[in-house]
């Protein structure tokens, strides 16, 4: 057995990405193949998988949004990230204990009784359709609407976050606009640290933990 130098570590990174060649696959598995990738501004999401997918196309990716074929939505670490519609439910039940936890670290007022409590008012509301920012603030308080998320799984719909329309502040219930997750937490997470290593990987558990956002006394391994 060889040990990988840094130059290698470094190639094997850029190839796990599809940053040495485009890759031929289907905008779903693509994503699937690096792990997803961050959106927290529309276009470099654009930009990031047409350097990556061989002969994607700009319009195809705001198609594929609006087919629900690929998903945006608040998951590792609470940022914005682009995944596949298969790998939306199991990620977001392996980080949604651990995003609950970080924001109540972090912000303990309101607490966790009165975000359940918005987040139940929230999908009344939402009934099957979509809100926007502005909307949910009048609805719940700019305090409550900033972390309802982390207590009811919301997805950024289309037209909002896309090339087009570059404000992701559009929202929908996730079992509305995808249907109810199947699965559990548990394999979920073991979904999450596979999409990690294959996109990623080699790494340390720290590695995993700091990108999966479930740091703790017990980190993937």
């Amino acid at each position: 057995m060889r040990t990988l130098g840094r130059a290698e570590l470094n190639r094997a990174l850029l190839a796990r990405q599809l940053l040495l060649e485009r890759a031929e696959l289907a905008l779903p598995r693509g994503l699937e193949r690096i792990g997803g990738i961050q959106s927290q501004y529309a276009p470099s999401m654009y930009i990031g998988l047409w350097s990556r997918l061989e002969g994607l196309e700009r319009d195809a990716l705001t198609d594929a949004l609006a087919r629900k074929s690929i998903v945006q939505a608040t998951l590792m670490r609470s940022t914005i990230h682009l995944v596949s519609r298969r790998d939306f439910w199991p990620l977001a039940l392996a980080t949604r204990e651990a995003r609950r936890a970080s924001w109540l670290r972090s912000v303990p007022e309101p607490g966790a009784r009165a975000m359940a409590d918005a987040a139940r008012t929230l999908r009344a509301e939402l009934d099957g359709g979509s809100m926007k920012r502005a909307e949910m603030e009048a609805l719940l308080g700019k305090d409550r609407a900033r972390a309802v998320g982390l207590w009811i799984d919301l997805v950024r719909v289309p037209p909002s976050g896309t090339w087009e329309r570059r404000r992701a502040d559009l929202y929908a219930a996730a079992e509305d606009w995808l249907g109810e997750p199947a699965g559990d937490e548990a394999e979920g997470i073991e979904l999450l640290v596979r999409r990690y290593l294959g996109g990623f990987g080699p790494a340390s558990a720290k590695d995993v933990a700091s990108f999966t956002g479930l740091a703790g006394p017990n980190p993937p391994r």
